[in-house]
Formats: structure tokens, C-alpha cells, sequence
């Protein structure tokens, strides 16, 4: 994306903005924002922020030399530039960046989606639907920032951009002429003020199981993180508000009771309680799913290319939301129908040359609840299939990741256990953790291993699940989704599940 120049503001702009102190500090004009002292350009102002395994503070040199011409600071430094200090930098960057590309999140209609699962479907159901009711809409998420639905992804660095990198985006939105926009939340940019004086239209929660406890370290707190997201639309300027929230989790009530009902439109979507947004009748074949809908839209069929239970609750979510924004039932319903898969999210992979080939699917689970909601739709696959008197069984290849929650590990394991036939256990990105104590890790949560297969090698352990499958199978590749590389220990690989599997489904001799 190219640098917006036409954006300006002076020391004694930034002071006023921040509530700091300017009688000491000298003047300067800032034409950018940089919190990368390697990316820092003349005329930045360059942010110290305090990450988990670094600190912007001992990098100050290098953004002086490489053109900084202000420092905004939390802890007492030396530099030979004028310095604003803040108790917080994460709080001031957001501040400073919505002052510095003036004010966008205002100029648009954002809605927000957090939850442990189903942030990426939803947000590209969204962009759909409003696409289908000719409004501009873009998203921004764990695959990146995309335009339309059929431009690329940029700007793949985290599932929320950094507070000044996202202002950024939003303000090259509105210069574009965008209307909507469809941002996956997460936990970590929650707590990392990354969308600190983001105002939100609208707020959807899809789902809260166990992830990031590493992080949150538990779950009172991951809850409490996701809950900000609410309490920032509770205080939104923007007009015609509303909360989405899943009637079926049991964190329903709790996020409810923080929503301010006198200026936030509250919309409940489910499937075993009853819901403003409410499926029935609900069913799966191979070529996607239907329901029946219940809403303040009538009574109405849903039919989409999506498959598993948990996209009937993410298009519930998006039916809401559009709903919400006052788009037609018709306009809603067709887009449904029409709406294609998501990278990586349950996403077929199949043979050219072999039509024989095991049924192949890719997902980015890689929590407990994803991982189960993944296995239970492969499995009513399989189980239908055995119905038709064919022999199917379900094979499942999952690993975890290093240097991440390891409470999960033997969770997943005896999640991949119960309902899978053959678990081939591989490596995910460890990061820097040995594989093999990620694994044991693993095998710790599985009772009986007769049916377990351990090959540490990713590529290999691919291979081996598609040349023991038969062509009634069907094989779930777990964790890594749309993602294109692998972080060892040392480096990272280019590294694409999808590639492997087609690889090998190529090879394969039915």
C-alpha cells in the first residue's frame, strides 16, 4: 500500500492529543509513523512499544539514524530527538495514528468479529452479502486485507493489524471510496489497544473455547478481552449500533448484560435455544449445507456450498449482521447460495487425474473446539457414506504448535482419538520447542495408540495419510489452514498443506 504523504502533525498536536506534557519538548513536524526502528523513514515519529520479546526502547539509535525525527516513549530514555512520553505506548499509538490519518473509523461502517472460532468465515460471508447489496465492503483478517471478493490479500502480518497499520488501511478505505468493512477482532489486539479509537458499527461474537491461554493465561481473562470489543461499541459515535451474539455459548448472558440496550440493537442467532436468528431442520450433504431460518426475515430455507455444523452458526452470524444493516431478505438469502469456501477453511482438496481419490480436507482448527467441530463434520460424512454400505473411515493429521498453549496438546489428542479411525500425529510450527515434547505432549490426552501414527515430518506424515486411505475416506489436515509456511526452530519454510495434499493426491495409485 502506498504511504499516504498528504498526513501531518506537529509535537505540539501529538502533546495536546496524548494530555502530555510540551513546555520541554522542541518542535518538529512528523510525516509518518513507525514502530519498526528497520522500517523507520525521515520524518517518522518513531513508537517504543514493549511486545513480548521485544522492546522498541533499545532500538531508539537505529530509528534516530535511520531518519526518526520524534520519540514517543513509556520509560525515561536518552535521545538526542524531542520526546513524548506516555504511560502507555500501545494506548498512544492508536491515538496518535486515528489523530495522524483523521479520524476514519468514523467515516466508516465497521463491524467487528471476535470469537475463538469462525472470525474468517464470517467476516467473508459479510463481505459477500454486502457485495450482493452493491455496497462497497472490504475485510481485514488472519488471510489479510482484501478488497473485494476477488482481489488478493496484502498485509498478512497479524488477524489485526498493529493500532498505526491499521489506520492506515482504514484511511486508504475511505480515500477509495469504501462504505463497510469487515475486521476480525482478536483477543491480542483487544488487549494490545491495536483498535483502540476504532469506532464500531457493529460487533459479532461467534464463539469462546479454550485458546491463547499463554497469552490471557485464563479463561476469565480471554473472556475479558474479547468483552472489550462490546463495551467499545457501547460508546461508538456511530449511529444504528448493534451486538451479535451466539444464543448457544454459554457466555451468552454474561456479554449481554454488558451491552447498553438504550443505544445498541441486540440480535441473538442459535440453534439449541431459541434465538431472534434460529436453524432447524438442519442438514449435510456433500455439496453443502440447509436449514430451515427462523427470524425477524420469516420463515425461510438457507441453502449454502459450506458443509459442518459450525457454518450453520457463522451464517447465522452474517445473516445477522445484514439483517442489522436493513439489506433485504432476497439480497441476503442469494448471497448465502452463492457464497464459495474460504481458504483453508474446510476447504476440498481434490485430484485432477484421479476421481477416485480420498475425499481431502484442508482447516485451519487448531484449538480443541475447532478441532472437534472439524472432526464431527468429516465424521457425518463418513458416517453417510457407511449408510450407503461403503467403507469410509476418517483419518485425521494434526499437530500442535510450539511456544503456544501446551494445555490444549493432549485435549486435541484425545479430541483426534474419539473421532477418528487412524491420527497421524505431525509437527505444526513448533517455533522453538522440540517437535518430539510437542508430540509426547499430544500423546499424553490418547488412551489407546493402536490407531495412532507418529511421523514428526509434516510432508511425510501427508504422504503416509493419503497412501493408506482408500478412495471412500476421508482426511482432515488440521491446523495450519491457508497458511503457506512452517516456523522451525531456526527458520521458516515455505510450507502449504494444500500444495502437499495435491501433491500426493497426484501420485496416488487407486
Amino acid at each position: 500500500m502506498n504511504k499516504n504523504t498528504n498526513h501531518q502533525l506537529s509535537i505540539k498536536d501529538i502533546c495536546i492529543t496524548l494530555g502530555t506534557d510540551y513546555s520541554n519538548s522542541a518542535e518538529a513536524i512528523i510525516t509518518g509513523i513507525a514502530y519498526d526502528s528497520r522500517e523507520v523513514k525521515q520524518g517518522d515519529i518513531f513508537v517504543c512499544l514493549i511486545g513480548e520479546k521485544t522492546d522498541g526502547h533499545n532500538h531508539i539509535k537505529e530509528a534516530e539514524e535511520n531518519g526518526a525525527v520524534a520519540i514517543l516513549a513509556q520509560i525515561k530514555i536518552n535521545s538526542k530527538l524531542p520526546v513524548i512520553y506516555a504511560t502507555n505506548t500501545q494506548i498512544a499509538i492508536a491515538k496518535l495514528a486515528n489523530l495522524f490519518y483523521n479520524h476514519p473509523s468514523t467515516k466508516l461502517r465497521i463491524i467487528g468479529v471476535t470469537g475463538t472460532n469462525g472470525k474468517t468465515t464470517t467476516t467473508h460471508l459479510i463481505q459477500h452479502i454486502f457485495e450482493n447489496a452493491r455496497l462497497k465492503t472490504a475485510i481485514i483478517g488472519t488471510l489479510g486485507t482484501r478488497e473485494t471478493s476477488n482481489s488478493d490479500y496484502y498485509d498478512a502480518k497479524h488477524t489485526t493489524p498493529q493500532a498505526s497499520d491499521l489506520q492506515k488501511q482504514l484511511a486508504t478505505l475511505v480515500e477509495k471510496g469504501f462504505t463497510h468493512l469487515a475486521i476480525e477482532v482478536s483477543s491480542h489486539a483487544l488487549s494490545l489497544y491495536r483498535v483502540g479509537e476504532c469506532s464500531f458499527t457493529g460487533a459479532v461474537l461467534t464463539n469462546i473455547t479454550q485458546d491463547h491461554l499463554d497469552f490471557h493465561l485464563t479463561m476469565a481473562g480471554y473472556s475479558k478481552a474479547k468483552k472489550k470489543l462490546f463495551e467499545m461499541l457501547n460508546i461508538s459515535p456511530q449511529k444504528n449500533k448493534y451486538a451479535i451474539l451466539n444464543r448457544d455459548d454459554e457466555i451468552f448472558e454474561d456479554f449481554s448484560k454488558s451491552i447498553n440496550k438504550n443505544n445498541v440493537n441486540l440480535y441473538s442467532y442459535g440453534v439449541n435455544n431459541k434465538a431472534d436468528f434460529q436453524a432447524s431442520d438442519i442438514s449435510f450433504e456433500s455439496s453443502g449445507l440447509s436449514f430451515s431460518l427462523t427470524s425477524p426475515l420469516g420463515k425461510n430455507k438457507v441453502q449454502s456450498k459450506l458443509n459442518g455444523m459450525f457454518n450453520v452458526y457463522n451464517i447465522l452470524a452474517s445473516i445477522s449482521v445484514a439483517y442489522a444493516e436493513g439489506l433485504e431478505r432476497n439480497t441476503i438469502l442469494s448471497a448465502i447460495s452463492t457464497a464459495n469456501e474460504i481458504p483453508g477453511r474446510f476447504q476440498i482438496i481434490q485430484s485432477e487425474k484421479n476421481p477416485d481419490a480420498p475425499l481431502c480436507i484442508v482447516d485451519y482448527a487448531h484449538t480443541p473446539d475447532g478441532l472437534e467441530n472439524i472432526l464431527k463434520s468429516a465424521k457425518l460424512i463418513t458416517d453417510k457414506r457407511k449408510n450407503e454400505n461403503k467403507k469410509s473411515n476418517l483419518i485425521c493429521v494434526f499437530g500442535c504448535g510450539g511456544d503456544r498453549d501446551p494445555t490444549k496438546r493432549p485435549k486435541m489428542g484425545k479430541i483426534a482419538e474419539n473421532y477418528s479411525d487412524t491420527v497421524i500425529v505431525t509437527s505444526d510450527n513448533p517455533r522453538s520447542e522440540d517437535p518430539k515434547q510437542i508430540i509426547s505432549d499430544i500423546l499424553s490426552g490418547i488412551n489407546n495408540t493402536s490407531n495412532i501414527i507418529v511421523e514428526a515430518d509434516r510432508k511425510n506424515a501427508i504422504q503416509i495419510a493419503i497412501s493408506k486411505a482408500s478412495s471412500n475416506d476421508v482426511v482432515v489436515f488440521a491446523g495450519k489452514g491457508h497458511e503457506d509456511y512452517q516456523i522451525l526452530k531456526d527458520r521458516t519454510i515455505h510450507f502449504d498443506d494444500r500444495e502437499e495434499v495435491k501433491k500426493a493426491l497426484e501420485t496416488l495409485k487407486c
